[in-house]
């Protein structure tokens, strides 16, 4: 039995399912410090920037092919900033000027991670907001906006150009809304080059159901590898 267990936990951890992270719905892409036009935009509620419900905000566009479950969402910045909280929207129709319609929105707990990536004396953190919301088909944006009011500190969200990307985006049709900067909803490249924020949505976990048929079937197929063992 010992070797069953043994095998099993050997395959789980060689399992394609998670190594190629397969519920991991949208990614606009990792920034390139090294990128000649690598850059960040200002995405922060702080003691700098500040407002209600932001100082600025970034608005990264996602295409949805058919209905999804989001369960986080998470913009990476180059950022001083400690927030414990986070404010995030989602809205359809955005273009130039126009702030479009608001599907939902929220301010929740804000887990703060570094992704090892900085630039401008900046270090770049991924900072992600647990959410629940279902999307029908269409384009969207969203943003996240780290929210540290007290705080002296700067937060930009790093552009793109879409290494590793994951999912369907347009380029180029990223926003910039700012009460703070006098900015109502302008194309990001008004203000350099961003054809894409960095950010995303996390992972989708499978239903308990799910994992219970996977948990099986490598069971059976551990099972079926001890008995070809054992002969």
């Amino acid at each position: 039995m010992k070797y069953l267990a043994a095998l099993l936990l050997l395959l789980l951890a060689g399992s394609p399912l998670w190594a190629d992270c397969p519920y991991c719905m949208f990614y606009s892409g990792d920034f390139d410090p090294n990128n000649p036009n690598a850059d960040g935009l200002a995405n922060e509620n702080d003691a700098f920037a500040f407002g209600n419900p932001y100082g600025a905000a970034t608005y990264q566009n996602f295409v949805v092919t058919e209905s999804a479950y989001i369960p986080t969402m998470f913009t990476d910045n180059l950022s001083s900033l400690d927030p414990s909280t986070g404010y995030w929207e989602i809205r359809s129709g955005v273009s130039e000027g126009n702030g479009g319609t608001i599907v939902a929105s929220g301010t929740g707990a804000m887990r703060q991670t570094p992704t090892g990536r900085s630039a401008f004396g900046y270090s770049e953190y991924k900072d992600e907001v647990v959410v629940s919301v279902s999307l029908g088909p269409g384009t969207y944006w969203f943003a996240v906006v780290p929210n540290d009011p007290g705080n002296p500190g700067r937060s930009f969200n790093s552009n793109t150009f879409g290494l590793n990307r994951v999912g369907t985006e347009i380029d180029n049709e990223q926003f910039f809304n700012s009460p703070y900067y006098g900015a109502n909803f302008t194309n990001a490249n008004n203000h350099g080059v961003f054809p894409a924020f960095s950010g995303g949505f996390g992972y989708q976990v499978p239903e308990p159901s799910s994992l219970f048929m996977i948990g099986t079937g490598m069971l059976g197929l551990a099972a079926a590898a001890c008995r070809r063992l054992s002969k």
